[in-house]
């Protein structure tokens, strides 16, 4: 059977052609297509809900991270993906924290995003490897404890709560009254400790270890 998929994307002329896309993909098919989270949530109302929601970020009146918090508040089974132009860790940081499995570019390869879809489908998850794949291999994971499993500074896991707000490291420092130094010391110990290697592995880190 194949898994349906709604997608929300306020530019028409894209949401069609991701359609039209979709279509050729032997295990998916698209329902229907929605403008924004607020059109998402009058359709849910009278439509089927799907097994997938391809979300835009950037949308007027309810924008991708409003729809993703819903969705996970009053939808948590469905597989959200999150398909932007948006490549910033923060975008991708505030997508994961709002409880979205996927995210994708818009500017990916048919190909690309079919085998990205099935991912998504087989493994909970699919996320892009500059996101700190090593992480996100576990993301499914509820039986985690960092405690443990590594042992943290108590300023460490300060740190940690910070990575997942869209402070920047200068500001961060202000924040825990340190210099930029001491934070780049922090981060460089927990890149080590937790064999990350980026800022959006610290903070899925974080938030599935509940330092938020």
């Amino acid at each position: 059977m194949k898994k349906s998929i709604v997608i929300v994307d306020d530019h028409v002329l894209i949401a069609n052609a991701l359609s039209s896309i979709i279509s050729n993909f032997q295990s998916f098919e698209v329902l229907y297509v929605c403008e924004n989270g607020k059109d998402l949530q009058d359709k849910f109302e009278t439509n089927t809900i799907p097994d997938i929601i391809l979300l835009d970020i950037s949308m007027p009146i309810m924008n991708g991270f409003e729809s993703a918090k819903w969705l996970k508040e009053n939808h948590p089974n469905i597989l959200i993906m999150a398909l932007s132009m948006q490549d910033d860790e923060q975008s991708l940081i505030k997508m994961i924290k709002n409880g979205t499995k996927g995210y994708m570019l818009k500017n990916v390869h048919p190909t690309e995003l079919e085998n990205a879809l099935l991912k998504l489908v087989s493994n909970g998850h699919h996320f892009p490897e500059w996101a700190a794949s090593k992480v996100f291999t576990s993301i499914g994971d509820d039986n985690i404890d960092a405690e443990s499993k590594i042992i943290l500074s108590d300023r460490e896991k300060e740190f940690l709560k910070y990575t997942v707000t869209e402070m920047n490291y200068r500001e961060i420092s202000e924040k825990m009254f340190c210099s930029p130094r001491t934070i780049e010391n922090y981060r460089d110990s927990l890149f080590e400790k937790l064999e990350l290697k980026t800022r959006v592995g610290l903070a899925v880190y974080a938030i599935k270890n509940g330092f938020e």
